[in-house]
């Protein structure tokens, strides 16, 4: 409901509408202009955990459709708990894949973390639907996939051989671009960085959908920049 504002004078403009799934990704300005070269291998114990991760995480999914489909209820713990996986996905990624983003090295934690520069929220919203959850995982989200394998999968073709079509993937390569960039420069690319925001973002709203952890169909919209849109930090940027 619109109401006055603090004078009496005139209405207040309504807030922004705070997205239930926001992914956070700060460019550290001082990130090595090196490093990038060799975090993929410091990164190795997590892919270890990850591995172990992502064999309790289909198994939570598998469970989580079971109850949401009979009871319209995903249990608080296991939401917990498949978001914790997909933030600790989402900070290796963003340490030593792309985009590159910071030398802090991640976390072994499944609980958010305001310190770190790469974070994921979603918001529990208690109720389900229980018909949604037979097709929005794989059907309704089809349009997506191919959003997604287009920029994420192997989305331009590179060249063609006695062999067919070879294609080449375009987040990893902005990103190579944006880290060459930054060995010869010793600055990161802002506004390719940005870019890149907005594509790991739409990638990992759909990863959200598809888990099964909200029932709103993510926005065919490239949010770029390190922060969602609506977020206190863009609004105080934006209004300076």
């Amino acid at each position: 409901m619109t109401g006055f504002d603090s004078t009496g004078l005139g209405l207040e403009k309504p807030g922004p509408a705070v997205n239930p799934v926001r992914i956070r990704g700060d460019l550290d300005p001082a990130v090595s202009r090196w490093m990038w070269l060799v975090k993929w291998i410091l990164a190795i114990p997590h892919y270890i955990v990850l591995f172990f991760l992502s064999i309790g995480y289909v198994l939570v999914w598998i469970i989580a459709l079971l109850l949401i489909l009979f009871t319209g209820k995903y249990p608080r713990d296991l939401f917990d708990f498949t978001v914790g996986v997909l933030r600790w996905s989402w900070r290796v990624g963003f340490y030593a894949w792309s985009p590159l983003g910071t030398d802090k090295y991640p976390p072994f934690s499944l609980r958010s973390d305001e310190n770190y520069p790469a974070d994921l929220e979603v918001d529990y919203p208690g109720q389900f639907s229980r018909g949604l959850v037979l097709v929005k995982w794989w059907l309704l989200a089809i349009p997506h996939y191919l959003v997604v394998m287009a920029f994420a999968g192997g989305g331009y073709m590179a060249f063609s051989d006695d062999y067919g079509m070879s294609w080449i993937a375009l987040v990893p390569i902005l990103t190579l671009i944006a880290v060459i960039a930054l060995l010869f420069t010793a600055t990161y690319p802002a506004r390719l960085f940005d870019f890149i925001m907005g594509l790991q973002r739409w990638s990992l709203r759909v990863q959200v959908y598809s888990s099964l952890l909200r029932d709103e169909y993510p926005p065919f919209r490239l949010d770029q920049g390190p922060r969602e849109p609506g977020s206190v930090e863009v609004i105080q940027r934006a209004d300076s």
